[in-house]
C-alpha cells in the first residue's frame, strides 16, 4: 500500500465521520494517537471532548439541545497501564472490561456489532496501542454491515508491529458524505505525517472540513517512558 499524506487525505474528504490514526512521530520519539469526530446534525455537533482521568469522554455542549445521547455520549479514550484504548463508541468500555478479564481485543469485540443507526449502520472502529520495552505496537479493528445489509457483521482486525517513524494507519467510519452514509472500505490507510504535537494538532484540525468538524484529541507518548502530552480541540470554544 502506497503511503499518502495524512493531512491531504483528510482535506480531500468532506465527511470521513469519526476517525482514528495511530502511528509514530517523524523523529521516532513518540507513539502518536489521534481521534476526531465530525457531525452533520445539530445533535451530533452539540459535543465537546473533556478529560476524564487519563482518558477523555464526550459531553454535550448545550444539554438543552440533546435529542438522543445513546450514540454520541461515550468515553472514546481509556488507559489501562501502558495500554491506551481509543474507539468511536461505548465499545471502549467493552475492550477495557475485556482486558481486565484476560480477553483479547477481538474476543471482547465479539459481543459487539456496528451501530444500530439504520440506514447508515455506522461501523464501530477501535484501536489499541500498547507501550512495551522501549517501543510499542498497535491494533485496529472495524465492525461493519455487509455493504448496508445488517443481517451480517463483517469483522476485520489489523496488527502493526514496530511502527515506522513518520508513518501511521488511519481508519474512519465513512468513505465520504451521502445518504445513507457509505461505510469505510478497505484496509486502514497508510499515512505519513510530521511535526511536534502542536504542529500536528493544528494541521490535523485544519485538514478536517470546517463545517462538519466537532472535536479532536491528540496524544504523544514518549517511547522512552517520559510523560505523555495531550491536546484537545473543540468546535465550541470554552472547552
Amino acid at each position: 500500500m502506497q503511503a499518502r499524506d495524512l493531512f491531504e487525505t483528510l482535506s480531500g474528504n468532506v465527511y470521513p465521520g469519526r476517525g482514528i490514526m495511530l502511528g509514530r512521530s517523524a523523529d521516532g520519539a513518540n507513539a502518536v494517537i489521534a481521534y476526531f469526530i465530525m457531525g452533520r446534525s445539530e445533535n451530533s455537533r452539540n459535543r465537546v471532548f473533556v478529560t476524564d482521568g487519563d482518558g477523555i469522554r464526550t459531553q454535550a455542549f448545550d444539554e438543552s439541545k440533546v435529542t438522543d445521547p445513546s450514540l454520541i455520549i461515550y468515553a472514546p479514550v481509556r488507559v489501562l497501564g501502558g495500554t491506551t484504548i481509543v474507539t468511536n463508541g461505548d465499545q471502549t468500555d467493552t475492550i477495557y472490561e475485556g482486558f481486565l478479564h484476560g480477553k483479547t481485543m477481538g474476543q471482547a469485540l465479539r459481543t459487539r456489532t456496528f451501530e444500530p443507526d439504520a440506514p447508515n449502520y455506522t461501523p464501530r472502529i477501535s484501536g489499541v496501542l500498547e507501550m512495551v520495552d522501549g517501543g510499542f505496537f498497535y491494533r485496529l479493528s472495524i465492525l461493519k454491515s455487509d455493504d448496508g445489509d445488517p443481517s451480517q457483521c463483517l469483522r476485520y482486525s489489523y496488527f502493526y508491529d514496530a511502527p515506522k517513524a513518520g508513518e501511521g494507519r488511519l481508519i474512519h467510519t465513512y468513505v465520504g458524505d451521502g445518504s445513507p452514509l457509505p461505510s469505510y472500505e478497505g484496509d486502514p490507510a497508510r499515512v505519513t505525517f510530521e511535526g511536534d504535537i502542536d504542529a500536528f494538532t493544528e494541521k490535523l484540525w485544519n485538514s478536517l472540513n470546517a463545517d462538519n468538524r466537532v472535536s479532536l484529541f491528540v496524544r504523544y507518548i514518549p517511547v522512552d517512558g517520559g510523560e505523555a502530552q495531550t491536546r484537545i480541540v473543540n468546535r465550541h470554544e470554552g472547552h
